[in-house]
């Protein structure tokens, strides 16, 4: 009988990668595959003589937040191909780089600081910087090209509660959004541990039942959610939703079930 081994053990030990951490990343963001077939668990166990090969870079996007949204479009199957997308929060670009190399025709790339996108970024012709830049103040108005079908979002110090109205009032009206949910900005601040990360699943459940049952009663439809294939700059597990304008989303039950399979999914995937 073949000798079996961890995935992401392999990937270290025939040097793909310097560490689990980062083998592990790459196999949840899908750029792993074995004998051609994509694997998305890094404990999967597999012949140690199978062929394994790694798609691309670990990082084949300016910043390691690209592997969220890759996650993000392949898990709930959207398309960004001739689309016109905003990234709220666009920091280095990371969003909006992904967002491109997945065939998006305009991104709109917003954030309140400045000069922190990266150079391939802002040159590329299908961006328009839109820097120094509070979003929680746009209007339709102030997006100067086509009116966006995709926003993506990742944002940090703010709820993104306070930025789902806006969100809706520029988006098309069969719009959606794909958003990274941050515990430690949405959970009170008596909830958030030691260096301001959140290691309690039941804060986590709390989080994600008020921030999308709020995305909801603002009128948005809930279609799935799941964990981001790697943890925050801090170490905090941090999720990933998929919300539509239109359409029928999930019901009560089903994004409470939906919601601690996830939990489970992340802990004993992400924790170390």
């Amino acid at each position: 009988m073949s000798a079996k081994e961890r995935l992401d053990v392999l990937l270290v030990e025939q040097g793909h990668f310097d560490s689990r951490e980062r083998a592990k990343a790459a196999v949840m963001a899908g750029l792993v595959s074995v004998d051609g077939e994509r694997v998305d668990k890094a404990g999967t166990k597999i012949k140690v003589e199978a062929k394994i090969t790694v798609k691309g870079e670990l990082h084949p996007y300016v910043s390691r937040g690209g592997l969220k949204l890759e996650k993000a479009l392949a898990y709930f199957g959207v398309s960004l191909d001739d689309q016109v997308v905003v990234d709220i929060g666009a920091s280095t670009g990371g969003f909006t780089d992904c967002a491109l190399q997945n065939g998006a025709k305009q991104v709109y790339a917003i954030d309140v600081g400045y000069g922190q996108l990266a150079w391939k970024v802002r040159n590329d012709p299908r961006v328009l910087v839109m820097e120094r830049t509070n979003f929680r103040h746009l209007k339709p108005e102030d997006l100067k090209g086509e009116t966006p079908q995709v926003a993506v979002m990742d944002v940090s110090f703010i709820s993104i509660r306070l930025l789902l109205p806006v969100i809706s009032n520029i988006l098309t009206e069969d719009g959606r959004l794909l958003t990274l949910i941050k515990p430690q900005f949405e959970a009170g601040r008596d909830r958030v541990g030691k260096n301001g990360i959140v290691r309690d699943p039941d804060v986590h459940r709390d989080v994600l039942l008020h921030t999308l049952g709020s995305a909801v009663a603002q009128g948005f439809q809930v279609l799935d959610i799941t964990f981001s294939p790697i943890t925050g700059g801090d170490g905090n597990i941090e999720f990933l939703a998929h919300l539509t304008k239109q359409g029928e989303g999930l019901k009560p039950e089903e994004m409470t079930a939906k919601i601690d399979a996830v939990i489970a999914e992340a802990h004993a995937s992400l924790e170390r």
